[in-house]
């Protein structure tokens, strides 16, 4: 049987450039349904010389099934759903592609869900819709110029927000990050501060961490207290990083003026979350990293990678080296 590489479902709705990519070294595609029932899973998993995983946790468990596996390229920047320690141990070589562009997508969205919130876009859509037209001083619309921004974070991403939000008028920005020395803060025009007086100082917060302990959310019931009264919070980061309950009941209160959010500790909600249920949050459905562009980069950047291990090279972005 021909060697084969695996897309786990989900992928995207054309995989030709990889496809093409892996013919150049003799290696088919073949997708592997969500749905598959486990026995024929597993046995398309224990052929495959290459997977491609985007949304898909791969534990040891999984790992185990991968017997002829010589490497696993993550869509995407995030590592935290496989079990790096496990495909170490099975020499199975992962990968990621944190440079496929998403930088640019997600600091728009950034903005773009800052921006419906602060400028109540999303609720005066609604009501002129119903036939109300006025919005006088029914709502609180603050003036963007002047006020303080908080980076949780301050990788590729964060620095492209912070570019952008410069454009607004901002006037301080507030980093906390622990990568991040105060030599470098100062280069960069920022302040390096710690996060409680991140929360404290903030007028506008928004998270570009890495993942981190779902059981230890950064934005928990006391980083929410400490936040301004009529502060707005942005994530387009981790869904795992806040305390969903406890920002509805910050939001529901009065205390924060609204809250964009890309990303959900669960994806997609329940629909008894409480967020689901406040117009002073704008959703979006993890989409903030999504254009053509970043797609075709992405999934050039992962068959090159793929063939690169093929070839016995070591991938460009190996994250789990022996």
């Amino acid at each position: 049987m021909q060697d084969y590489a695996l897309v786990i479902e989900p992928g995207y709705a054309d995989h030709s450039i990889e496809r093409d990519l892996l013919l150049q070294v003799g290696v088919v595609l073949r997708r592997l349904p969500a749905d598959l029932p486990a026995g024929q899973r597993n046995d398309l998993l224990a052929g495959a010389r290459i997977l491609f995983v985007r949304d898909t946790r791969f534990d040891a468990q999984l790992l185990a099934f991968c017997t002829n596996a010589l490497g696993l390229v993550r869509y995407g920047v995030g590592v935290d759903g496989v079990d790096l320690e496990a495909a170490r141990a099975q020499k199975i070589m992962v990968a990621n592609i944190p440079d496929y562009g998403a930088d640019i997508e997600v600091a728009d969205h950034t903005l773009a869900l800052y921006l419906a919130v602060a400028r109540r876009i999303v609720t005066r859509d609604a009501a002129v819709r119903r036939g109300t037209w006025g919005v006088g001083q029914a709502e609180l619309v603050h003036r963007i110029a002047g006020q303080t921004l908080g980076l949780v974070g301050y990788g590729r991403i964060a620095k492209a927000v912070h570019r952008r939000f410069t454009a607004f008028g901002i006037q301080d920005v507030l980093i906390h990050d622990p990568f991040l020395s105060r030599e470098q803060a100062a280069s960069n025009g920022v302040e390096l501060v710690e996060l409680p007086e991140l929360a404290a100082r903030s007028d506008i917060i928004s998270l570009h961490a890495p993942g981190g302990d779902p059981a230890k959310p950064l934005v928990d019931q006391s980083f929410l207290a400490r936040m301004k009264k009529g502060a707005i919070l942005i994530n387009t980061s981790r869904g795992s990083h806040v305390d969903e309950t406890a920002l509805a009941a910050a939001l529901s209160s009065g205390h924060l003026m609204g809250a964009g959010l890309d990303v959900l500790s669960k994806e997609p909600p329940a629909r008894d979350n409480p967020l689901l249920q406040l117009n002073q949050v704008v959703l979006s459905d993890h989409t903030g990293w999504y254009s053509e562009a970043t797609v075709s980069t992405l999934q050039r950047r992962a068959g090159e990678e793929a063939v690169r291990i093929l070839r016995g090279e070591k991938p460009l972005n190996w994250v789990n080296p022996w």
